[in-house]
């Protein structure tokens, strides 16, 4: 299909994966720490809590109507 010619993705990873960019993307840490995988874990019971929270406050609501 690309009769003497690189295709044109090859041209594009050459270009954005060669050098220091190709070992940066190569090193990196592909998986989150056990601190970091916490720390995500802490902020999300948070927003959940928060959440809980606000349904409490509707259903006190709701049930104050009814009374």
């Amino acid at each position: 299909m690309y009769h003497g010619h690189q295709a044109p993705w090859g041209q594009w990873r050459q270009r954005e994966y060669s050098g220091p960019r190709l070992h940066r993307f190569l090193t990196r840490r592909q998986f989150p720490t056990t601190e970091e995988t916490i720390g995500r874990l802490e902020e999300y019971l948070k927003q959940l809590q928060a959440e809980a929270k606000g349904v409490e406050e509707r259903i006190a609501e709701l049930k104050k109507k009814q009374s």
